[in-house]
């Protein structure tokens, strides 16, 4: 795990000073290098949303959905943020939840965390907070969230069981989890995986559909549902793979449909009251 979060760490890290250096995204993740830039990360925003974001908030996303769009905020509630990077998703929820909420960014690089503070200064967004810690020790008490979201984040973590139960743990009871993240539909060989994870989330680590529902199913959320909304085509990802000398098209009947960005939502049941004898004394 330690491995992983170092890896994550320094090509964040370098993103996100490339970003505060040029104004430009050149980082894993960006058309330059990874091959991913447009199909996974195009067109996630309309021009109203992002039109009144510093323009870093805006260049440093990453993400592969737009999890604002998932669920509909309200005045006065507290919102978590998980692996915040730039601050584009915790800037457009602040908006939402007005001066009378709260939002809190959680992420665990340095240099994405300055960034990120810097876009919520030229924003002017008060009622902002980012934090540093990993989405495996969210460091916000039990019960203490109305909403998580999250955008193609979790993927990256080597223990997604410790983020989904922490997501459980400080979220209030009948609060939600609205996610986007990337998944993978059916079985895929090993090494085909891979190649095809490098290439949408730079770092391999999705989870196939059917395992993010057991997995939330599993750390005690119910209403649990996982929606696919942008399906990944081999021909997408054509240059990348002819880069890392892959034959896309042998590729391609194990590949296609399989890969795709995804709405994952659950909810934490509502605090039951106990009416029995043993439990109301």
């Amino acid at each position: 795990m330690a491995d992983i979060q170092r890896a994550v760490r320094e090509k964040y890290g370098a993103i996100a000073t490339a970003v505060r250096d040029s104004g430009v995204n050149d980082g894993c993740c960006g058309p330059a290098r990874c091959g991913c830039g447009d199909p996974v990360t195009s067109n996630l925003y309309s021009d109203a949303e992002t039109g009144g974001l510093p323009a870093d908030a805006v260049t440093a996303s990453l993400g592969c959905g737009n999890p604002t769009a998932l669920v509909a905020l309200e005045p006065g509630q507290t919102v978590l943020d998980l692996g915040s990077g730039g601050g584009i998703d915790v800037l457009l929820s602040a908006k939402r939840v007005g001066p009378t909420g709260k939002v809190y960014g959680l992420d665990m690089t340095d240099e994405m965390l300055a960034l990120a503070r810097e876009n919520q200064h030229k924003a002017g967004a008060t009622n902002v907070e980012f934090l540093k810690g990993t989405i495996e020790a969210i460091p916000l008490p039990d019960n203490s969230v109305d909403v998580i979201i999250s955008n193609c984040v979790i993927n990256l973590s080597s223990d997604k069981d410790a983020v989904l139960r922490e997501a459980f743990r400080v979220l209030k009871p009948g609060g939600r989890f609205a996610v986007s993240d990337v998944v993978v539909r059916g079985d895929v060989p090993a090494d085909i995986r891979r190649s095809m994870e490098l290439w949408v989330g730079c770092i391999a680590g999705a989870l196939r559909d059917t395992e993010y529902v057991d997995k939330l199913k599993a750390a005690g959320f119910g209403d649990v549902d996982v929606e696919p909304w942008r399906v990944y085509k081999v021909d997408d990802a054509r240059a990348f793979l002819r880069e890392t000398g892959v034959d896309a098209d042998h590729l391609a009947p194990m590949v296609e449909d399989k890969f795709a960005s995804a709405f994952i939502r659950g909810r934490k049941p509502e605090a039951t009251s106990c009416c029995g004898p043993t439990c109301c004394k």
